[in-house]
């Protein structure tokens, strides 16, 4: 919930807690997501070394498919490229298979222009149910200790990334990496139009109730119910009378129920779930970007999207809830 509704008092609020069904399944879900079982299918080995070019210009030595797995095992273990290099190397090695290795010039390289591609829906998804947040990605300065313990001149420069996350499944369907000025609302559109699926809601925080995000999804999904908590001084439109809008429905029920029961119904507190994605995101892969370009950057975006979704689908908890 916001940290804004019932702050005097939110420490009389019991915690709510929940037990997990699935336990045994969700265990080893989550024992498998640190194995270091690798192998390479007969499809891998073929495709390792990058197809022969027709055309003018230098011939690629590597796959998309070889790249892409180098920047796999990095963003996993957290290495630098040279590190990559000698980790894709020994694995090689140790599975006995003549293949060349990727060098850390090459993987830099590469990474401005490799196409990695979109995040799938899962099987037998036919809505989404879009939940929408944002958060900050150093890109370079002093750690948190030095800035403590001995201050810094230079300011610290961060990028900001804009994520849609499904209800349903907890994927990452759509992300954005902007500059840290970037507004959170106007990356509404960009995120809707990398989802090619149908969407039944769209639901964000206070950031975005605006005129401009409820026309972003109207103009790409008409009938899509957008549930964005107006602010607390929020004033019903001129014609809440006779043609009530969907924010004009928001302000009357918050008016007639309260927030909190708003946000119960209108499915509001669901947003969690794109808030433990941002969690994960930070836990699993640090919350510094290691490249320095733009288009390096968004590949390591699209990379780490991509681990995050593979994690998921070895386990995921069912839980409900018991107090």
């Amino acid at each position: 919930m916001p940290f804004k509704a019932n702050a005097d008092r939110r420490h009389h609020l019991p915690k709510q807690r929940h037990k997990v069904t699935n336990w045994a399944e969700y265990d080893a879900g989550l024992r498998a997501r640190g194995s270091l079982t690798v192998w390479f299918t007969a499809e891998a080995i073929e495709g390792w070394r990058a197809e022969a070019r027709s055309g003018r210009g230098g011939q690629a030595k590597y796959s998309n498919l070889a790249i892409a797995t180098a920047l796999t095992l990095r963003t996993v273990f957290r290495l630098a490229l040279r590190q990559t290099e000698g980790l894709i190397g020994s694995i090689l090695q140790l599975l006995g298979l003549d293949l060349a290795v990727p060098d850390h010039s090459t993987l830099s390289r590469r990474a401005e222009t490799l196409e990695v591609p979109p995040p799938h829906n899962g099987p037998g998804v036919k809505s989404l149910h879009l939940l929408v947040d944002s958060t900050g990605l150093r890109l370079c300065g002093p750690g948190d200790w030095l800035m403590e313990k001995h201050g810094s001149r230079r300011r610290r420069s961060w990028r900001k990334l804009h994520l849609a996350t499904d209800a349903d499944t907890g994927r990452i369907v759509a992300s954005v990496l902007t500059d840290h000025a970037a507004d959170d609302g106007a990356q509404v559109g960009p995120l809707l139009d990398q989802v090619d699926a149908s969407v039944a809601s769209v639901t964000a925080d206070g950031a975005f109730d605006r005129d401009d995000v409820y026309a972003a999804v109207a103009a790409r999904h008409p009938a899509v119910s957008v549930i964005a908590p107006p602010r607390s001084s929020a004033v019903p439109s001129n014609s809440a009378e006779t043609e009530p809008t969907q924010r004009d429905r928001h302000i009357a029920a918050i008016a007639e129920h309260g927030r909190m029961e708003w946000q119960k119904q209108s499915g509001y507190n669901w947003r969690a779930l794109v808030e433990a994605d941002v969690a994960r995101w930070k836990r699993v892969a640090g919350d510094v970007l290691r490249f320095q370009t733009a288009g390096r950057q968004a590949t390591e975006v699209a990379v780490t999207t991509d681990v995050l979704n593979r994690m998921l689908e070895l386990g995921r908890p069912e839980y409900v809830r018991i107090a």
